[in-house]
């Protein structure tokens, strides 16, 4: 720690060696992604494991059991639906009367409602009956389109979007904008929850991101600062992570856990200059993320850490650390904007 802190004192009062130093980081950054665009590849397919923590720890044992229901779904796919209906919110509701971590409505509820937990009810607003009936309701759909050719699983998403016999009229995913928009938006999503099984691609923008954060280091913390000239050019560690983005035409959610789910997930062994990386007092649970920055390698990234500090490097290997994303554009754009 003494060894971090020395070096991280060195980097933020010394300007001009920044400016060189960063200047060597860049080109390090240029490196990894001419060697990394020949070596990477796609998230891989087949049987898809929960990343780790992306589903609350208390949800994760119910969608990993229930997401197997049939082949149509996974845990991640399964995941990917209860994010984008409700953040896993049990509690929520929305204007349209949809209620619970499910968002059912209350006659599709009265129709496809299971009694998950075995407890005699079936409770729309407790998950141990919600989540096992958002499975059983996608597998339901799933088979009644079963005969129609073509993807199995976007069939079944189609299907919950604008309903079977719309696909099956249009023997597949019917050419309406806003269900196939759900249908990518749904797999798109399900990148973000599966613990990827293979190298994932590094993203294009991620040098640009680097560079538009090296140029806020030294600027002192705001809480809610998005950079703009009212705060004085200042941010927090989301509004920095969204700002250096948004600058290469990103846009990301404005909070950190929501940031997350913005592209597959790589091991700690795995990272790439400009992958963004996170912190929670709870490593189970992705809602719980409280910090954000951008790894800029050999351990280190730039980050808005606290009220009193200036943008700065700091160290990533602490007890905190929660795990990485490394973004997409497609996976931010299937972010939902409010969860």
């Amino acid at each position: 720690m003494g060894d971090g802190w020395t070096m991280r004192k060195m980097w933020v009062g010394a300007g001009v060696a920044v400016a060189l130093g960063m200047g060597f980081v860049m080109l390090l950054v240029v490196g990894v992604y001419l060697v990394a665009g020949d070596l990477a590849g796609g998230a891989g397919g087949g049987a898809k494991k929960l990343a780790k923590g992306s589903v609350p720890a208390v949800y994760q044992p119910i969608v990993q059991k229930w997401g197997n229901l049939c082949p149509a779904i996974n845990p991640a796919l399964l995941a990917a639906q209860l994010y984008q209906e409700s953040g896993f919110d049990p509690k929520a509701q929305s204007a349209a009367t949809a209620q619970g971590i499910a968002q059912f409505i209350p006659g599709t509820w009265a129709v496809h409602g299971v009694d998950g937990d075995g407890d005699g009810d079936r409770d729309v607003w407790d998950p141990e009956d919600a989540i096992p009936s958002a499975a059983s309701y996608d597998c339901s759909l799933a088979s009644y389109v079963k005969s129609v050719p073509g993807n199995p699983t976007e069939n079944m998403l189609a299907s919950y979007n604008a309903g079977p016999d719309a696909v099956i009229r249009y023997q597949g995913v019917p050419p309406y904008e806003e269900t196939r928009n759900y249908v990518k938006t749904i797999t798109t999503l399900e990148k973000s929850f599966a613990a990827p099984t293979t190298r994932v691609d590094p993203s294009e923008q991620a040098a640009g991101a680097i560079a538009y954060a090296q140029k806020k280091l030294g600027t002192l913390y705001l809480w809610g600062g998005n950079g703009t000239p009212e705060q004085g050019g200042r941010f927090d560690c989301s509004g920095l992570t969204k700002a250096a983005y948004e600058s290469v035409g990103i846009k990301l959610p404005r909070v950190a856990n929501d940031q997350y789910n913005a592209g597959p997930h790589p091991g700690r062994d795995e990272l790439l200059p400009g992958d963004l990386v996170f912190f929670s007092d709870d490593l189970t649970n992705s809602r719980a993320i409280r910090h954000v920055g951008i790894y800029v390698g050999g351990g280190y990234m730039i980050d808005a850490p606290r009220t009193g500090a200036v943008i700065r490097f700091d160290p990533i290997d602490t007890p905190d650390y929660f795990g990485a994303t490394r973004v997409t554009e497609d996976g931010a754009k299937a972010l939902p904007t409010t969860v």
